[in-house]
């Protein structure tokens, strides 16, 4: 979808006077420090290189996209005062079970939520996405679980984007944890079949982080005395939500990028189009949603260049720490403490082989040190896991066995949610009284 960016700048300002509780007070014609056009000082200085620059229009949309919520999701959010926020999610939570016309008095603005998020992109196909659902089925089941805790870590490594986490409450281990098994079962919950239909289980994850994110703008925004607009810009802003979204397709175009290839296979096409419509759904504007590979690696460029690099102990190697030292299973069984305990280990390597281009003393310095038995343990583990993904593959190319093992995965991804438990994707207000705001450099 083509968006003049003339309108999109018409879109970030419109937020002051759509939204004058939230967005009266912010100056949205100020560039906040955490946006820089110097790759010299971005978070991406040190990879930047190895990629061309990407267009200028696209650096120009990443850099206004840097200024905007989500208005829809935040003018639902801005109830909590006259609703307060337990009712909000039961409200969301029945609309998107039963329909809109479920919830008894519903308030217009949780009719615009979901009304916009049933609205089909022109670009959709919705069986591309079910097979991309069934495709990403398997590492969801087989490789997420030992990779979610390193790749969550990779979110606190830059004081401007981690500041929101750092003020909700996110430095404590039991928050620590319920926040990284809540992100585990966004994902994995999107895979099941169905679940982005509207009343699908997947749809309605989505419309619970969207509001949990303008919850946390709402408070940040109107509680939080600390927060420098002119600094950090807008909590959690849309841009925001790429890497956590895009970032398998992103590795994906990379890796094809590295082979000479430009055109996706078919089963590649469908992993991308199951990426970009849970993105669409999680309120991204579509044209930062790009459909060919040197489009999404463009993208995600400009985005990661276009933070300025900043990390302070206070706020992100706190957050890491907590987030690496949490205890994620339900319950201190044996089995259940030797597999945190392994997982533990991993996290720290997918973090520096990912997210830190395997500089290992990069990884020291932020306090995530990696031994000797870390290595011991992934040249064991890893290859268990990609025997048995093999396995899974091959199997799945059965036509005979193709839809037996696709239930049994099915099956599988249930037992893992139990043990993520349940999500509520919500913030309470209580926890930003206490948060200790992170002064600017």
């Amino acid at each position: 979808m083509t968006v003049s960016l003339e309108d999109v700048h018409r879109r970030i300002e419109r937020q002051k006077t759509d939204l004058p509780v939230m967005y009266g007070d912010v100056d949205f014609s100020i560039v906040p420090e955490r946006y820089t056009d110097d790759l010299s000082v971005s978070s991406m200085k040190d990879y930047m290189t190895k990629f061309p620059a990407p267009p200028a229009d696209m650096v120009a949309r990443v850099k206004a996209y840097t200024m905007l919520g989500d208005i829809t999701s935040d003018a639902y959010a801005a109830l909590m005062p006259e609703y307060g926020f337990k009712r909000l999610v039961d409200m969301l939570t029945i609309a998107c079970d039963e329909g809109i016309e479920a919830v008894p008095d519903a308030p217009p603005e949780l009719a615009a939520l979901i009304a916009e998020m049933e609205v089909k992109p022109d670009w959709l196909d919705m069986d591309l996405v079910r097979e991309g659902a069934r495709l990403n089925r398997l590492p969801m089941a087989e490789t997420s679980p030992w990779m979610i805790r390193g790749a969550f870590l990779a979110t606190f490594l830059n004081k401007y984007t981690a500041l929101p986490m750092a003020l909700t409450g996110t430095l404590s281990h039991s928050t620590a944890s319920r926040r990284v098994n809540e992100t585990a079962t966004f994902f994995t919950v999107t895979t099941l079949p169905g679940a982005l239909e509207p009343r699908g289980e997947g749809f309605k994850a989505a419309a619970m982080v969207r509001l949990m994110h303008s919850m946390v703008r709402f408070n940040v925004l109107r509680r939080v005395k600390g927060w420098d607009q002119s600094v950090y810009g807008i909590p959690i802003p849309q841009v925001d939500q790429m890497p956590a979204g895009l970032i398998d397709v992103f590795l994906l175009a990379y890796k094809m990028e590295a082979e000479g290839r430009t055109e996706f296979t078919p089963e590649e096409r469908a992993r991308v189009e199951f990426s970009r419509y849970r993105c669409y759904l999680l309120g991204l504007p579509e044209d930062l949603l790009m459909d060919t590979p040197q489009g999404i690696i463009d993208i995600m460029n400009a985005r990661s260049g276009s933070i300025r690099a900043g990390f302070d102990d206070e706020t992100c190697g706190a957050l890491v720490r907590a987030t690496l030292s949490t205890y994620l299973p339900p319950d201190k069984s044996l089995g259940n403490r030797v597999h945190n305990a392994l997982e533990r280990r991993l996290a720290r390597l997918v973090l520096v082989r990912h997210f830190l281009g395997g500089n290992s003393q990069m990884a020291r310095d932020i306090g995530v040190p990696v031994g000797p038995l870390d290595y011991a343990v992934a040249a064991v583990l890893f290859p268990m896991i990609s025997i048995k993904m093999a396995i899974y593959q091959t199997a799945l190319k059965v036509p005979g066995l193709r839809g037996l093992v696709d239930r049994h995965l099915v099956a599988k991804l249930r037992r893992l949610l139990v043990r993520y438990g349940h999500a509520e994707f919500t913030t309470d207000a209580s926890a930003y009284r206490l948060a200790k705001p992170v002064p600017a450099e």
